[in-house]
């Protein structure tokens, strides 16, 4: 074969690889969402002078394509594969794997984000407690507190990080609970800590708010596996987790009320539990507002929680202790309206959030 025969062949198949792939990007129809990332794929952008002129078209049109390509998952597969075991890249986009759990990298510790998280923590102090309330505050180590060391990977100093929470927070007294948690009591797929690992925490909150918990709890196994959201941001081929959910005699009668919907939930949503995220089997997952009321409690003792995601697994932990529960989560809602669904008077205030959440604190209102 001469060389001119071989250049046109080499052309006609660059040809036609070039052309199934346009007709597979053209024709194949396009996802709107991507369960595995948990996240919205990007739509096609408007075609208009104004988007021509000022270069959006291109931009979000390039977003657009990498978001709908044909087999996009598989080749995130393959491109996730040949990085971490072909190449031995530590991590892919910030995304690791050590002993089986993914995790993300968080680094470094972020100053400015703890100063914003306490000011806001501050400002509801100052514009709805007194003296009355016992104010209590506590943060929960990131997954990344108990892997980063040994595989190797950057991570914050945590125990500096309490230490400056600490020396921020003069408006509530600390809780320590970093001693009480390993990776064990985290998902592998996902940054959150499991429920049934977690009775000691609660414990250990309860006890230093001044209330004893009745601890009597039957452990249930979702009849699924459980692909956290890491597993969508890792691309790997990795053993799924369990996720198993507590209830007892107290959590089980307990009702329910989603300020934000305007209706009566329940503490375990299994209707969400079967759905795109099972973490959201915990109190129908990211809501602004919700009260938890304990019809059985030995004695009216009320308490409010602000927290992140986090909070919906431990909270029915908690509500043995009290006559009713208040989770807050001012990501979602602005601290200036709570008086208007909030009775502070006379009530223990617990700020309990993730390392995830103070490091990058622009997240609360």
């Amino acid at each position: 074969m001469n060389t001119q025969k071989k250049n046109i062949m080499i052309c006609m198949l660059f040809a036609c690889f070039f052309l199934a792939g346009f007709l597979l990007c053209v024709c194949l129809p396009k996802a709107t969402y991507s369960d595995i990332e948990r996240r919205k794929l990007a739509v096609m952008p408007e075609l208009s002078t104004d988007t021509i002129a000022s270069g959006r078209f291109m931009s979000d049109f390039e977003t657009y394509t990498m978001d709908t390509f044909p087999f996009r998952e598989q080749f995130r597969a393959i491109k996730a594969l040949t990085a971490t075991r072909l190449f031995l890249r530590q991590d892919n986009h910030g995304i690791y794997v050590s002993d089986g759990f993914i995790s993300t990298i968080e680094y470094p510790l972020n100053e400015s984000s703890l100063d914003w998280a306490m000011e806001r923590f501050r400002f509801v102090c100052q514009k709805y407690l007194t003296e009355e309330n016992h104010v209590f505050l506590s943060v929960i180590p990131d997954k990344n507190c108990f892997l980063a060391h040994k595989s190797g990977h950057l991570a914050m100093n945590y125990a500096d990080f309490e230490e400056q929470i600490k020396q921020r927070a003069d408006f509530a007294e600390y809780i320590t609970i970093s001693d009480l948690l390993e990776k064990d009591d985290y998902y592998k797929t996902d940054p959150h800590w499991r429920q049934e690992k977690i009775t000691d925490v609660a414990e250990r909150l309860a006890q230093k708010m001044g209330t004893v918990l009745m601890q009597d709890y039957k452990i249930h196994t979702l009849d699924r596996d459980f692909y956290g959201v890491y597993y969508g941001q890792a691309a790997l081929p990795l053993v799924p987790d369990t996720l198993q959910y507590l209830t007892g005699e107290i959590i089980d009668r307990c009702l329910v009320y989603d300020w934000q919907n305007k209706k009566e939930i329940m503490i375990y949503d299994m209707e969400k539990a079967m759905g795109k995220d099972p973490y959201e089997i915990f109190l129908s997952g990211p809501l602004s507002l919700l009260t938890i009321k304990n019809p059985n409690a030995q004695e009216e003792k009320k308490l409010i929680i602000f927290r992140d995601s986090f909070g919906s697994s431990i909270a029915p932990l908690l509500i043995s202790g009290y006559s009713q529960i208040t989770l807050v989560d001012i990501r979602y809602i602005q601290p200036d309206y709570l008086e208007q669904f909030i009775d502070f008077e006379a009530c223990d205030v617990l700020f309990l959030y993730s390392t995830l959440v103070l490091n990058h604190s622009e997240l609360l209102k």
